[in-house]
């Protein structure tokens, strides 16, 4: 062999660099699960030098789009979601995307959200015959049970379905949820964890003086709930737990972080809990380390990122055996897990918790341990690969290839 070709073999490959055109009706500054994970990963993929368009919603008046480098946003009309405040739907813009893709052709088109704009981007793309991939973050379906609107259940999960197999690829948080999934007739589906930031939520940030203000002293034990005060939650099972908890242990307090359409009603029930309304950053970070057990009821979770900041935050978790919890809590180790909506075994776990304080600090210790090995770089990583695995087997095969990646 050469020595040039020597030299040539030592080269790193050239790493592919591909137009993406994400597509959200959620993006930062909203505040909740998906809207932050959409936003981690496209400032990733910008990282990476791929060229993202992003496509969402105006979320006011006064929104207007900005552009950089290897960044550039388009936004179109939305409206309010019933009984979500500030978050918006966008409405169908097929015609606006078949002329934007037109012109200016992405290598693929990532699709977070199934709603009009989502579907809109869909039926574009396929139209032009650009790959397609998307995301399953919110069981709508789960949701609509708790807002009068159980009888659409069914065509829900009929329209989730048909939308998520028309993509190349639909990526799903865990791999119990993979195999919810299959089990209901989807195809091509990919698992892409998340992550946790280790330095933002932290023991660190203990605060006594927020302890004081919740009117608690050093030992007294404070169990705390983050997240949408909201029917979907089943926040009545925190209380129900909590009342239980305050019972074994009079001096116990319960802090409830967050805001939502069932805040009001929900207070002027239960007036001596804490409710510290929305809280971010560092002020949220301070919040769930000031505290030390942490109760999660939801059972309409996709993943539940709120599951991972407890335990990054050294708090000892009760949650049900699903979703994030499922992936990361290892029963009587590093959190307890109830069966998936058994709420006689939730309050049961909790109540027994609150008077152990040295094993809320050793599940707590132990949560901070697992949190520290769930990094975002690894999980930016593995949402790279599938990318462009994707459009290289479409390339390689044609628009129609289906792709046997399952949660490999």
């Amino acid at each position: 062999m050469s020595e040039t070709a020597i030299i040539l073999q030592q080269l790193p490959t050239a790493k592919q660099v591909l137009r993406i055109a994400v597509v959200t009706e959620t993006y930062p500054p909203e505040i909740n699960g998906v809207a932050m994970t959409i936003g981690r990963m496209v400032t990733a993929l910008q990282q990476r030098d791929h060229q993202i368009q992003l496509i969402r919603p105006k979320q006011n008046a006064e929104d207007s789009p900005t552009s950089g480098e290897n960044f550039e946003e388009v936004l179109r009309p939305g409206i309010s979601i019933p009984r979500y405040d500030g978050l918006k739907m966008g409405l169908p813009a097929k015609a606006a995307l078949l002329r934007l893709w037109a012109v200016k052709r992405p290598d693929l088109v990532h699709i977070a959200t199934e709603g009009p704009l989502g579907w809109s981007a869909l039926a574009a793309a396929n139209k032009l015959r650009i790959t397609v991939t998307t995301d399953f973050h919110t069981n709508f379906h789960s949701y609509s049970q708790h807002y009068g609107l159980g009888w659409l259940r069914k065509p829900i999960v009929v329209y989730l379905r048909k939308f998520h197999n028309k993509a190349l690829c639909t990526m799903v948080p865990t791999e119990g949820i993979r195999r919810e999934l299959a089990a209901h007739g989807y195809g091509n589906l990919v698992v892409v964890a998340r992550g946790v930031d280790t330095a933002l939520f932290s023991p660190e940030r203990r605060s006594m003086e927020l302890r004081r203000q919740w009117g608690v002293a050093t030992h007294d034990p404070v169990a705390i709930y983050v997240g949408r005060i909201a029917a979907e939650k089943n926040l009545p099972l925190v209380i129900s737990a909590f009342e239980e908890m305050r019972r074994r242990q009079p001096r116990a307090r319960l802090v409830l972080v967050g805001d939502g359409p069932e805040r009001a009603a929900l207070q002027a029930r239960v007036p001596e809990f804490v409710f510290s309304g929305m809280r971010t950053g560092t002020d949220l970070a301070a919040h769930y380390a000031s505290a030390d057990v942490f109760l999660f009821p939801s059972v309409t979770e996709t993943y539940g990122n709120v599951t991972m900041e407890a335990m990054a935050s050294g708090l000892a978790v009760v949650a049900y055996n699903y979703a994030a919890a499922e992936e990361h809590i290892r029963p009587n180790v590093n959190g307890l897990l109830a069966d998936f909506d058994n709420g006689l075994q939730f309050i049961r776990l909790a109540a027994e918790l609150v008077g152990e304080p040295e094993r809320i600090r050793s599940l707590g210790y132990n949560a901070r341990l697992t949190a520290e090995a769930i990094r975002w770089d690894g999980v930016y990583d593995r949402f790279e690969q599938v990318l462009l695995n994707i459009v290289k087997e479409s390339d390689r095969h044609g628009y129609e290839v289906r792709l046997p990646l399952a949660s490999n």
